[in-house]
């Protein structure tokens, strides 16, 4: 029998315990001050971590924290940290840099740094040594031991180093504060175990785990009983989910119950792994009512000698069949993916391979990075790309996927879709924003109360980007 991934309820209740603990500590000093202590949480990363950094805001409103805009006027500070790129980590450790001089002012603020960056033992070493006003520290494995932490720190005094736990478990029943009222992130998994060669995260966050059907099932039957509209289910590998289980139930038939739940909402999910995109799967989202046809299969190159040394499992054969497949079933779908370039070793030719994949499969859209060498990773030991060069193909790649895209927008000027509006445009305050249910942005006259609404929108212009269109009444 296959062992359950689950935090057994006794350290989910203890858990909750110091988080009533921690809110008795609050009102005790609301009752001595006049003052509620504040929380500030700020998230780095991807769309798990903005789910992370939910429940980490979520336990601080448990333990009687009132959140806050703003670092200056916090009591708690909270940065969720990334470790998929250089960029990111550099980016974390300076605004950390910036909080010396916070605490310089209110010695009694307390600030915690979580997540991937400081799951690795080098990151957590960093800060122990070089941001002495930094209090506790903990990785994605301790998401639930948060508000233990935080009252030893209290009540001990001293800083906490705490970067990893013995064993990665789903910890269910955590509470969690969204940022939004239609829009939700809903975890189906965590963890990988495909050690892409140039790739962090299984080492950040652990072996895969699926979190029980019934337990996904009832967050978002709860969400779109709440008025949710827009729900994204979340893993670094969706498409594995239910593997780690042995029972044979997998991520096409989640998919296909949770379509079963009526209301009005579009079901969304990533990210997707190619090696694992079933027809099955790609069967399930042309035959339902909530799914959007919007698939992002990230296919990181279009050189099969660069997805070997990539460890990605599959090649350009079996990438362009997946598609052929999707667009016969699905020929609306909007098709997104991720690319790298200056992989160790990449040639012009590789290069060049990847150019025509994209003339080929046309992209709707595009997530392109430059390669950024991940500390303990085996891409870290390999020939390096000339920085040069990587940023003169970078060019060229946006060039030719901006191109693309221009073209394929320009096929819905005319067209009438709807549009789950997120209220004023923060580009444009004259117009309001919201997404298509290909995750299109479309810009157009609204009013407050169309915010959190479906839409439609007749598309008059387009460009790369984003649509321009007239509301329709």
């Amino acid at each position: 029998m296959t062992k359950s991934p689950v935090l057994p309820p006794e350290l989910t209740q203890k858990s909750h315990d110091f988080m009533a603990r921690m809110r008795r500590e609050n009102e005790r000093y609301y009752e001595g001050t006049g003052k509620n202590r504040s929380a500030f949480v700020l998230t780095f990363g991807c769309q798990q971590n903005e789910a992370d950094s939910e429940r980490l805001a979520g336990m601080c409103e448990e333990m009687g924290y009132k959140i806050c805009s703003e670092p200056e006027s916090a009591d708690l500070i909270v940065v969720n940290t990334c470790a998929i790129r250089e960029h990111a980590e550099q980016k974390a450790l300076s605004i950390v840099g910036q909080y010396k001089h916070l605490k310089a002012k209110n010695p009694a603020l307390i600030i915690c740094v979580c997540g991937c960056m400081v799951t690795q033992e080098h990151r957590c070493e960093d800060i122990k040594h070089r941001y002495p006003y930094v209090d506790f520290v903990f990785g994605t494995a301790s998401l639930h031991r948060f508000p233990e932490l935080l009252v030893e720190k209290l009540e001990r005094g001293k800083r906490i180093f705490h970067p990893t736990e013995e064993e990665y478990l789903v910890a269910e029943g955590l509470p969690v504060r969204r940022e939004s009222t239609y829009r939700a992130w809903v975890s189906i998994m965590y963890g990988c175990n495909n050690f892409c060669s140039y790739c962090i995260v299984p080492y950040v966050r652990g072996r895969e785990r699926s979190r029980r059907p019934e337990d996904v099932k009832a967050e978002v039957r709860e969400l779109v009983e709440q008025g949710y509209r827009d729900i994204t289910l979340l893993g670094q590998n969706v498409n594995s989910y239910g593997k780690d289980s042995g029972g044979g139930y997998d991520f096409a038939d989640l998919l296909r119950e949770l379509d079963a739940i009526e209301g009005d909402f579009t079901l969304r999910f990533m990210t997707s792994h190619p090696k694992d995109a079933s027809n099955k799967l790609i069967d399930v989202m042309a035959a339902s009512r909530h799914i959007a046809h919007q698939f992002h299969l990230p296919m990181q190159s279009g050189s099969d000698t660069i997805l070997h040394a990539m460890n990605r499992h599959y090649d350009t054969k079996r990438y362009l069949s997946i598609v052929q497949y999707m667009r016969e079933k699905m020929p609306d779908v909007t098709l997104t993916s991720d690319i790298i370039v200056g992989f160790p070793g990449e040639s012009e030719q590789d290069f060049e391979d990847t150019l025509s994949m994209l003339q080929t499969v046309r992209f709707d859209m595009l997530y392109s990075f430059i390669y950024s060498p991940r500390k303990g990773t085996p891409a870290e030991e390999l020939e390096q790309v000339d920085p040069k060069i990587k940023s003169e193909r970078f060019e060229r790649l946006l060039a030719l996927q901006g191109q693309i895209a221009f073209e394929k927008n320009q096929a819905f000027v005319g067209q009438t879709l709807r549009v789950l509006c997120d209220g004023v445009s923060k580009n444009n305050s004259a117009l309001y924003s919201g997404r298509t249910e290909g995750n299109k942005i479309a810009f157009f006259e609204g009013a407050p109360a169309d915010t959190g609404k479906f839409v439609f929108v007749r598309i008059d212009r387009a460009d790369a980007f984003a649509f321009y269109g007239t509301k329709q009444q």
